[in-house]
Parts: C-alpha cells; structure tokens; sequence
C-alpha cells in the first residue's frame, strides 16, 4: 500500500473501532476474521486474534 492508502486504511480502522458496539453480531464475526486473517504471517494469527478481542472487549464491553 501507499502511504496514501495507509492513511485511508487507518481512518477507515478508526471509524470502524469507533461503531463496533453499533454494527450487527454477524457483521462484527465476519469483519473480526477477516482482520485476523488479513495478516500475512499466519502464525501471528492466534496472537492476533487474543489481542484483537481484548482490545475491542475493551472499548465495545457487548461484544463479549
């Protein structure tokens, strides 16, 4: 990506962790692995996963 993109990318993250707690439970699954998978190191999955779901239990308590 560019650092363009990179830019956008994280402005489009942002406003996502910001409506977590607002979107649909399925919408919430399928975007949650998709960010999990999106890493290229699929070894970093699980520690992804366990960090990512801390961090948005965190901000969005619901989505336990």
């Amino acid at each position: 990506m560019s650092s363009e993109e990179d830019r956008l990318a994280l402005a489009l993250g942002r406003a996502l962790v910001q409506t977590w707690g607002e979107l649909p439970q399925d919408i919430q699954h399928t975007i949650f692995e998709r960010a999990v998978t999106a890493d290229q190191d699929a070894a970093a999955g699980s520690a992804i996963r366990d960090k990512l779901a801390v961090f948005l239990h965190d901000r969005h308590p619901r989505t336990a």
